[in-house]
């Protein structure tokens, strides 16, 4: 019995949906519906829709012109948005998401009206003195959407902390918007069954308090008690609706976002992509980057610039890795990692009250030494590794990079300017090569064009540790086998996984992650890891999944020690359960059962 004739892990093409065709609506239907008259005579096929919603889309002046474009194009005629996005996904996955979506999220309340005529809901918008009508919000939610699109998964945010762009408040939406969209195209999740959420808390952004434009509650943020008393509201009102949600908390500040996933975690089916997301997708580039670096994991030291919620997330999944897979006691794998922070050097002896999260990184062997900011922390450290999740525009400059391919002669330096967007990348690909002569290992948290190495024909495409690259098999993956919640284990066997997905011209041409044309193909092989990891562990709960895992293993291992490996016969699977857009008028029919 394969998943398609299953109730829980049907393949999202047989959701009811309302028929989004546009000008391919044949004449019989649009006699049926009374539209004869009313629209255009022609008749198209979906390539020609295509062609003509591509050619206005190049013409369009800007990338925020795009943004709304295709946003407008996403709420009217879902089918043709999905084609056009899968067909360009290189192109338009900046466009839709980073760093486009920072711009429009900073612009969100003045370009509200026209992302989607006034009848499309695309999201819920929870005011904080609206959270005791919870019940309410949902039911009108049910009410808007058709039988069967009942929400499978949703991303949450208050728009507390946007990529590096600070408090953006209610504005914060295009973040659960783009996200989900690129859920969509990744991996397949069924786009008629994601909800994004923006948690109207307030703002302590005065710029949107000020702005008469500004479409969220005028009021400063509240309390750590009251934030909690309002998200646990929500929280408990979406998962008492909808039982097998997947919830994925998105940007909110740093301590909320720790305090967020520690209190619900072991409650419900979530995970924060800030904190797991981004150090599971970096752990996958190191692990990459530790194949071609030239010197052994245990003698690695790794110095990080911004100590966040998603810089002390990566570095204890690079921790727990070397820990793991390289069988580096814990206090020694700890000891190869130092955080400078707006302060310089984070040291327990340093004189400041540190935060909960800074305080595990926090360095006792330094004595009376007191690095005040990176320069000295270089010199200091002395680092093979540089990973900036700092959100200061260009922190890693030409002395900065000179220096650490000087210190790494014998080895090839790792970098990593992982902010977003790119106005707040530590440095471009084209700085990070020209200044270590061309031998860095590069990962970015924003995209950058390929460089041509001057005087040759040899263009380098850098790597991008995107999350995209895992969170969404691990929705996926969550949706199909429905574990129980979801542990570091998994979240380590997706980073394995997606490193092993690098072909070999990739491999051999220093990249660290695999093309994003590949994303749907990577997608279902980190997916099936993922699976096989909540089978193995005993946590998964969709029994199809089990009996599929357990007939199937991926190795002789039965732990739940995980190793990023699966079946084909679990690939299979997963990989037709993956939603894609019709490809004919017949088909759109025969999926929406019309």
């Amino acid at each position: 019995m394969s998943p398609a004739a299953k109730t829980s892990s049907s393949p999202a093409s047989e959701s009811k949906k309302p028929l989004s065709m546009g000008t391919a609506l044949p004449y019989e239907t649009r006699t049926a519906l009374h539209l004869k008259g009313l629209v255009p005579s022609g008749v198209e096929d979906f390539s020609t829709q295509e062609t003509r919603a591509y050619a206005q889309l190049k013409n369009k002046g800007s990338d925020l012109e795009k943004y709304i474009f295709l946003s407008w194009l996403r709420n009217t005629n879902l089918n043709l948005f999905y084609r056009l996005v899968l067909k360009h996904l290189k192109e338009i996955a900046p466009i839709i998401y980073t760093p486009t979506v920072g711009q429009a999220c900073q612009e969100f309340s003045h370009i509200y009206p026209f992302l989607a005529p006034p009848s499309a809901v695309d999201g819920l918008y929870i005011p904080l003195n609206e959270v005791d009508s919870i019940d309410e919000i949902i039911e009108n939610y049910r009410a808007s959407i058709p039988e069967g699109c009942e929400p499978e998964t949703t991303v949450i945010t208050d728009g507390s902390r946007i990529l590096g762009l600070g408090d953006l408040g209610m504005n914060g939406m295009g973040i659960p918007v783009g996200k989900l969209q690129l859920y969509v195209a990744a991996a397949g999740l069924d786009p008629t069954r994601c909800l994004p959420i923006v948690l109207d808390f307030g703002t302590d952004n005065a710029k949107y308090l000020e702005d008469p434009l500004y479409l969220g509650i005028r009021q400063r943020r509240p309390d750590d008690k009251e934030f909690y008393e309002a998200t646990g509201k929500v929280i408990n009102g979406l998962t008492a609706a909808f039982p097998n949600i997947f919830i994925q908390f998105e940007d909110f500040n740093t301590p909320h976002a720790f305090g967020l996933l520690e209190q619900w975690r072991n409650k419900t089916l979530c995970f924060n992509d800030d904190i797991q997301g981004t150090g599971s997708v970096i752990l996958a580039g190191f692990i990459s980057a530790l194949k071609l670096a030239g010197i052994p994991a245990q003698d690695q030291r790794v110095l990080f610039v911004g100590a966040g919620s998603a810089g002390v997330g990566v570095a204890k999944q690079l921790v727990d890795y070397l820990v793991i897979e390289h069988g580096i006691p814990e206090p020694q794998a700890k000891a190869m990692f130092w955080f400078v922070d707006s302060r310089g050097i984070i040291t327990a002896n340093r004189g400041d009250t540190l935060a909960d999260h800074k305080v595990y990184f926090a360095r006792s062997d330094n004595g009376d030494t007191q690095c005040k900011d990176l320069e000295e922390a270089i010199e200091y450290v002395k680092p093979t590794a540089l990973i900036g999740l700092s959100t200061i525009y260009k922190a890693f400059n030409e002395k900065i990079l000179t220096r650490m391919n000087e210190l790494n002669r014998q080895a090839r330096p790792i970098i990593f300017p992982l902010s977003n967007p790119k106005t707040k990348a530590e440095c471009t690909f084209e700085e990070a090569m020209q200044y270590t002569d061309n031998r860095v290992l590069f990962a970015s948290g924003t995209a950058f064009p390929e460089y041509t190495i001057p005087g040759t024909d040899d263009t380098r495409v850098p790597g991008q540790g995107n999350n995209m690259y895992v969170f969404p098999p691990i929705g996926l993956g969550a949706k199909l086998a429905r574990p129980i919640r979801i542990t570091d284990s998994m979240i380590f066997a997706v980073s394995k996984a997606l490193s092993n997905t690098l072909s070999g011209d990739e491999i051999a041409r220093g990249e660290l992650y695999p093309r994003i044309e590949r994303i749907r193909e990577t997608s279902a092989q980190v997916a099936a890891a993922f699976i096989h990891q909540a089978v193995r562990e005993g946590l998964a709960q969709d029994q199809y999944w089990i009996d599929l895992v357990t007939a199937n293993p991926a190795s002789s291992s039965t732990s739940a020690t995980p190793d990023g490996t699966y079946s084909h016969s679990v690939l299979e699977q997963v990989t037709r359960s993956m939603w894609a857009p019709a490809e004919s008028v017949q088909q759109l029919f025969a999926a929406t059962k019309l």
